[in-house]
């Protein structure tokens, strides 16, 4: 089973950072407001991110160095994306 991290542009402009092992359910589950409290109110959502690896733990591992990047990394990650 692969693991993906991924990040989401919000409408607000902001992004968020998150695991998945099925990246097409989970942005649905973003968009309808059931996947987390932080997107809920910053619908919808559009995936400008993901990263396949290995496993849970490296997913972990992944997301908690994206959530220490600093906005403009992130955004030259994203712009890296496309």
């Amino acid at each position: 089973m692969t693991w993906n991290c991924y990040i989401l542009r919000c409408a607000d402009g902001s992004l968020y950072t998150g695991i998945t092992n099925d990246i097409d359910k989970r942005l649905i589950s973003h968009n309808a407001g059931a996947a987390s409290r932080y997107t809920r109110g910053r619908r919808p959502v559009a995936l400008v991110y993901a990263e396949p690896l290995a496993d849970r733990s490296a997913a972990t591992k992944r997301e908690a160095a994206l959530k220490r990047l600093p906005r403009v990394a992130k955004l030259k990650l994203v712009s890296a994306y496309y």
